[in-house]
């Protein structure tokens, strides 16, 4: 059955090209725009069969277009939504998978869309309410949901342990009679096992602490 699509790309390369792979399998493209407020407006403005967005767009090119679609399932969990992605941002990729009770909803990465058919066949399924989830993003998710110190070495994990209670990097070398050179490495080990982002130290270490205390 054609399909009604509404398209969210800021990469008008891209936009073109999945404007064009979705029309040649007998659908309708009713709008196809390059940022996250245009697509909620159009969205609103003529509800489609299926909403295909990018996870990263203007205004502020990150993850708009990824909230964007969680904003537009939370008013209408019905409403077909296929995300595409180069990465897999796990915070919203698991909160759009839990609108809707997961129905109608997919989370594709971009390389998946050079398989064309493969592609076509997947938003075709998402419209008919199936939910199609990339075996990557379900690697991470799985991943994510597990308790994430359980990657921790026993020494990664003292080192930690003292970063909570607000030991610098010195007071931890001394408590544990190892070299300060030693504990970088550890805090590095844990900030990489932890998949916390590359951002300022300070930041990931409260991030670190916050997951330690969650644990």
């Amino acid at each position: 059955m054609p399909l009604r699509i509404v398209i969210a790309e800021d990469s008008v390369l891209l936009r073109e090209g999945l404007t064009s792979l979705l029309e040649r399998f007998g659908h309708t493209v009713a709008a196809a725009v390059g940022d996250a407020p245009a697509l909620i407006a159009a969205v609103t403005a003529d509800r489609p069969d299926l909403v295909v967005t990018d996870v990263r767009m203007p205004p502020s090119h990150t993850d708009d277009g990824l909230r964007a679609a969680v904003t537009l399932r939370a008013a209408d969990p019905g409403l077909p939504v296929l995300v595409l992605s180069q990465y897999v941002e796990q915070s919203y990729a698991a909160k759009l998978l839990d609108t809707g009770g997961g129905h109608a909803v997919g989370y594709l990465l971009k390389d998946r869309v050079g398989a064309v058919a493969e592609f076509a066949q997947a938003a075709e399924r998402v419209a008919a309410g199936a939910t199609v989830v990339d075996p990557e993003v379900v690697r991470q998710l799985l991943r994510r949901r597990q308790d994430p110190l359980q990657r921790l070495s026993p020494r990664e994990r003292e080192v930690l342990e003292q970063m909570a209670q607000g030991q610098a990097n010195a007071a931890i070398a001394r408590s544990l009679f190892v070299t300060e050179a030693a504990v970088n490495k550890h805090v590095s080990s844990i900030f990489s096992k932890l998949d916390l982002p590359p951002a300022g130290d300070q930041h990931r270490r409260v991030l670190a602490v916050l997951a330690f205390l969650r644990a």
